[in-house]
C-alpha cells in the first residue's frame, strides 16, 4: 500500500472505532429501517441519457492530500455542497460523488443529506471503507452507493463488503489503481448481483500522485464488461471523453477539474456539450 494511502487507512481505523463508540449498531439498524430506499445509482450511470454518450459522475471535493484546499472560497462556511450539486444537475450530471472524509479531504457525512435534499440524483459516498460498520453508516445517512478501494481491502474483506452492500441495496464502485489489483478483484466484479456493481479504474498513480488517462486505456482490455467500467481522475476535456468512448468506456468520474473552476456547473456543461447529438 502506498505511503499516503497507508496513512489515510491507519487514521480511518481509529476514526471508525471512535464512531462505533458514539453510534451503536442497533442505532444504525434503526436508522436504516426508517430510511427511504436508495436511489438507483447503477441505473443512473449505465443508462445513458438520450443524445449524451458519456455519463458523468460529478464529484463534490473540497480538498485533497496532494493539492490541499482546491479553491480559497471553499474554506469554512463558504463551502456549499448543495449549491455545487444543483449546478451539476443543471449541467447534465448523471450522478453525484461526495467526499465525506474529514481529515484529508475536508468532507463531512452531513454533505450527503444536504446534496440529496437539493437534487434528485443518486449520491456516491466517497470515503475509505475498511469496516462493514461503515456500510451501515452510509445507508443510514442517505448514501445510494459506496466506494470500495481494492488497495485498501484483502479478498475476504472485499467479498464481505460486496455482499453486505447488496443486502443494503447500495451500488458499489469497486475501484482499482494498479494492474495486479484489477487481476485480483476481477473475479468478484458483479458479485453477488450484477445490477449493483460498477468497476472503476483510477488514473492516479498513488506513489507519484500524478494522473494519466492512458492508464484506463492500458487496462481496458482486461475488463470483460465495459458497460460497467468507470474511468476516474485526470479527465478534463471533451476529447478525453471521446478517447474513452472509442475504447467502450462511457462512464467517467470527474472531480478536481470541475471543482477548480469558477463555476463547476459551467465546466461540466462544456465537458458534455460536444457529445450531444454525436455518435462515436
Amino acid at each position: 500500500m502506498p505511503a499516503t494511502l497507508r496513512e489515510i487507512v491507519e487514521h480511518k481505523r481509529g476514526e471508525v472505532e471512535r464512531r462505533k463508540a458514539e453510534v451503536s449498531m442497533s442505532e444504525l439498524e434503526a436508522l436504516v429501517a426508517q430510511a427511504e430506499p436508495p436511489r438507483n445509482f447503477f441505473r443512473a450511470v449505465t443508462r445513458h441519457p438520450p443524445g449524451v454518450h458519456t455519463s458523468v459522475i460529478a464529484e463534490i471535493k473540497r480538498q485533497s492530500p496532494s493539492a490541499g484546499l482546491i479553491r480559497p472560497e471553499y474554506e469554512g462556511e463558504g463551502f456549499r455542497p448543495e449549491h455545487i450539486a444543483r449546478q451539476y444537475l443543471d449541467a447534465g450530471a448523471s450522478a453525484i460523488s461526495c467526499l465525506t472524509d474529514e481529515k484529508f479531504f475536508g468532507g463531512h457525512l452531513s454533505f450527503i443529506e444536504r446534496v440529496k435534499e437539493s437534487v434528485p440524483l443518486p449520491v456516491l459516498r466517497k470515503d475509505f471503507m475498511i469496516d462493514p460498520w461503515q456500510l451501515w453508516e452510509s445507508r443510514a445517512y442517505g448514501a445510494d452507493a459506496v466506494l470500495l478501494i481494492a488497495e485498501c481491502l484483502n479478498e475476504s474483506e472485499l467479498v464481505d463488503m460486496l455482499i453486505l452492500a447488496q443486502q443494503l441495496q447500495l451500488t458499489t464502485l469497486l475501484e482499482v489503481h494498479a494492474m495486479d489489483n484489477l487481476l485480483r478483484v476481477r473475479p468478484h466484479v458483479g458479485f453477488p448481483h450484477p445490477g449493483y456493481a460498477l468497476l472503476g479504474i483510477n488514473n492516479r498513480d498513488l506513489e507519484a500522485m500524478t494522473t494519466d488517462l492512458n492508464h484506463t486505456l492500458r487496462l481496458v482490455d482486461m475488463v470483460e464488461d465495459r458497460s460497467i467500467l468507470v474511468s476516474e481522475s485526470g479527465i478534463k476535456t471533451a476529447e478525453d471523453l471521446a478517447r474513452l468512448r472509442t475504447h467502450g468506456v462511457r462512464i467517467v468520474l470527474v472531480g478536481e477539474h470541475l471543482m477548480r473552476q469558477d463555476h463547476p456547473g459551467d465546466a461540466l456543461r462544456a465537458l458534455l456539450r460536444p457529445t450531444l447529438g454525436r455518435v462515436d
